[in-house]
C-alpha cells in the first residue's frame, strides 16, 4: 500500500469516529497535517497516555511513519513498542520524533533479557530512549510451580539489577495465569513480594487482572508504588470476545487511576487491545473515552 492511500485510509478511520488533527482536502481525499508538533493535544487527563503499538502491529507492517503520524494526530503522546517491523532501533527512533512521539518503554521477552543477550538490548533501549525495559509474557514451561515463580523472581531481580546499573528500570506485565491459585498461593503475590521494589516495577494490564477475577485497587492498595505502568483496556464479561475498547467493558478506569495516583502515582499509561477489528478506530475511542473522563 502506497503512502497516499495509507493516509486516505487512517484519515477516513479519524474521521469516522470524530477524531482529531484530520481535515478534508478539496480533491476529496483526506490527508494529515504536516505538522503534528502542532496538532492540538490538550486535555485533562492527569498523565500521558500512550500506545501499546502491538495493538497497531498490522498497520505497522504496511507503513510505519503513516501509522505513527495517525496517532500522533489522535493526540497521544508516547507509544510502548513490541518489535521495529523491520526498521532498526535507530530509524525507529527517527519515525517516532518525526511524528512527534516518543517511546518511553518497550517489551522484549525473557531471552532477550537473559545475561548473555541483555547487553544488546540495553544498546537498543539506549537507541530508543526507553526509560523501561518490560517483559511481557512468562512461557508454560516456566510457571508450573509456586518454586518455578520463585525461580522468575530471583530472576526478575537479577535483570532489574543489570537495567538499573544502565539506568533504567525494568517491570513485568501480567497476564492472567499468574492469578489463578496453586497449592492455595497467587502466583502473582509471588513475584511482587520476592521482588525488590528499588529493583522490579510491574506493569498492570487492568483487563487481564479484571478478566482473572482480581480486584486493581484492592492490588494498588495492598502494595503501593509497585504499579507505575499500565496497560488500559477494558472487558465486557457478555461479550464475544469479551475484550473491548476502553469505555465499552465494565472496567472503572477512573477509579483505578485516582486510587493508583494516590498510591504511587501513573508513569505512563498505554491503551491497547489485542486483537482490535480496526486499529485506528479501536485506539481512537479509547483515546475519546479516556479524555471525557477528565472533562
Amino acid at each position: 500500500m502506497n503512502r497516499r492511500l495509507f493516509l486516505e485510509r487512517t484519515a477516513q478511520a479519524l474521521i469516522a469516529t470524530g477524531g482529531l488533527g484530520v481535515v478534508a482536502c478539496g480533491s476529496n481525499e483526506a490527508e494529515l497535517p504536516d505538522d503534528l508538533d502542532n496538532v492540538e493535544r490538550g486535555h485533562n487527563v492527569p498523565f500521558a497516555m500512550g500506545v501499546q503499538l502491538y495493538t497497531l502491529r498490522t498497520l505497522l507492517e504496511e507503513d510505519v511513519a503513516g501509522t505513527l503520524e495517525a496517532l500522533a494526530a489522535i493526540g497521544f503522546e508516547q507509544v510502548e513498542t513490541a518489535g521495529y517491523h523491520g526498521y532498526s532501533p535507530e530509524e525507529f527512533r527517527s519515525a517516532l520524533n518525526a511524528a512527534g512521539l516518543r517511546a518511553p518503554a518497550g517489551h522484549k521477552q525473557l531471552p532477550q533479557l537473559s545475561p548473555d543477550a541483555l547487553p544488546a538490548t540495553l544498546e537498543e533501549a539506549e537507541a530508543l530512549g526507553y526509560e523501561y525495559l518490560v517483559c511481557p509474557w512468562i512461557g508454560e514451561e516456566q510457571r508450573q510451580t509456586l518454586d518455578d515463580y520463585r525461580e522468575l523472581a530471583d530472576t526478575f531481580n537479577d535483570i532489574g539489577s543489570r537495567c538499573a546499573d544502565a539506568g533504567l528500570r525494568f517491570a513485568f506485565h501480567n497476564h492472567d495465569f499468574e492469578f489463578e491459585p496453586i497449592d492455595g498461593e497467587v502466583p502473582f503475590d509471588i513475584l511482587v513480594e520476592r521482588t525488590e521494589p528499588r529493583l522490579v516495577d510491574f506493569e498492570m494490564d487492568l483487563y487481564w487482572v479484571v478478566a482473572a477475577g482480581a480486584d486493581p485497587v484492592e492490588y494498588l492498595e495492598r502494595y503501593p508504588g509497585r504499579f507505575p505502568l499500565f496497560h488500559v483496556k477494558d472487558y465486557d464479561p457478555d461479550g464475544d470476545p469479551a475484550m473491548v475498547d476502553v469505555g465499552d467493558g465494565i472496567i472503572p478506569f477512573e477509579e483505578i487511576f485516582a486510587v493508583a495516583e494516590e498510591t504511587g502515582g501513573i508513569s505512563h499509561a498505554f491503551v491497547e487491545h489485542d486483537n482490535p477489528s480496526d486499529p485506528l478506530e479501536s485506539v481512537t475511542r479509547s483515546f475519546q473515552h479516556l479524555t471525557s473522563l477528565y472533562e
